[in-house]
């Protein structure tokens, strides 16, 4: 039975920026904490800390407060039971300087405030300035729970004196990302958008209308003479000459991936020829519209990190492009290797691994769906943990 009175939880991240990969995470979260809060008989009301709070509170039908504004934030934790922080990259340097203080500050201000602070499968680092790892050390060793997405970043914390014991090591919140199965409005399933400007709705997995293997790709901007996106456009097309394909970019992040995505069509050139085509999908509004897009493919090969955690939890084989040691990280968890990195990537390379894993889908899927599932099921540990520690302080 759920509890007379709710536990307000404040949640804390990336969220709002309309990041496809960020968004999965808050819907996650949030789905992961209502059902683990229902199994230990309390409820939990959420609050956002968000960019756009009008368009969070729309699309999740949660409470959301400017994570910007001071005066928002401080009222929302003092009439809260506790803070999330999570998950995804917020503590690291590599994007600029601010993301580390923000979101310690958050976490600072909240054990000010005597609530409890929970830190939920954060991707911690890289943490290349040395001033910021005092300052984790301190927060951190006030939080009540720790959780982290991949052993690297455990052994980050470890190394700034954080004892061991006290860091859960989870899989990324999105690998228990569902599609909704009964009635659960998100925004319209995307169409097909064909560079040729036709429509060409999906029939069923991992096959369009014309019966083609839909290929998904995520790129993403990332060195400045796009060198690596320029050989990813010459691998599809060399891709699209050996097997028919239908080639179906998906953005994660609009407008900056859209650009990089509409860079590689260009650079691809015309495959029409071979029988192949080329789509790119609209920016979707919910996150579980672009997971319903990963889930009609046959194959994913991805730049952004979650459009790779998208495909494993679809049981989608995947090919990562490392830009990040992050890639690195969660292909490893799921027993794989990049195909390439930003710095060195072989066209042919990417396109004699495609062709395979087009034909050996299934072979990938047996080998890799015992471990997915294990993933799946561990990525609700901290929802868990936060519900029981919440039920025990009610």
């Amino acid at each position: 039975m759920v509890a007379a009175s709710p536990q307000t939880i404040v949640l804390s991240g990336y969220y709002g920026f309309r990041n496809s990969g960020d968004e999965a995470v808050l819907q996650a979260i949030l789905t992961a904490l209502e059902e683990e809060g229902r199994a230990s008989g309390i409820q939990i009301d959420p609050v956002v800390l968000s960019i756009d709070p009008e368009w969070t509170s729309r699309t999740y039908g949660v409470k959301a407060v400017h994570r910007m504004k001071f005066a928002e934030v401080r009222n929302a934790i003092k009439n809260s039971d506790g803070l999330i922080s999570g998950g995804g990259s917020l503590l690291q340097d590599a994007t600029g300087l601010k993301s580390i203080p923000y979101y310690l500050g958050v976490i600072k201000l909240a054990q000010w405030l005597g609530k409890p602070t929970f830190v939920y499968a954060q991707g911690v680092g890289p943490v290349n300035r040395k001033l910021f790892r005092p300052f984790i050390a301190s927060v951190f060793r006030r939080c009540d729970y720790i959780s982290v997405r991949d052993a690297e970043s455990a052994e980050l914390l470890r190394s700034m004196g954080i004892p061991g014991g006290d860091i859960e090591v989870v899989p990324d919140p999105v690998m228990g990302l569902k599609l909704p199965e009964d009635g659960v409005a998100t925004s319209a399933d995307s169409q097909l958008d064909s560079q040729a400007g036709e429509s060409a709705a999906t029939t069923g997995a991992g096959a369009n209308a014309a019966g083609l293997p839909v290929v998904g790709v995520s790129v993403r901007f990332w060195t400045e003479a796009r060198t690596e996106l320029a050989k990813l456009a010459e691998g599809l097309a060399s891709l699209s000459r050996r097997k028919p394909v239908h080639i179906r970019f998906l953005p994660f992040h609009s407008p900056g991936d859209d650009e990089a995505s509409r860079f590689v069509m260009e650079q691809m050139g015309n495959v029409a020829d071979s029988g192949s085509t080329v789509s790119i999908a609209a920016e979707t509004e919910h996150p579980q519209d672009m997971l319903r897009e990963v889930s009609q493919c046959s194959l994913l090969i991805g730049m952004r990190l979650h459009s790779l955690i998208y495909a494993a939890s679809r049981e989608v084989p995947l090919l990562g492009i490392s830009y990040d040691p992050k890639i690195d990280h969660f292909l490893g968890r799921v027993g794989s290797v990049p195909v390439g990195t930003t710095n060195e990537l072989d066209p042919q390379i990417v396109a004699a691994q495609a062709e395979r894993l087009l034909t050996e889908g299934e072979v990938w899927r047996r080998a890799h769906s015992a471990k997915i599932n294990t993933m799946k099921d561990a990525a609700r540990l901290p929802a868990q943990n936060i519900a029981q520690f919440l039920r025990s302080k009610g």
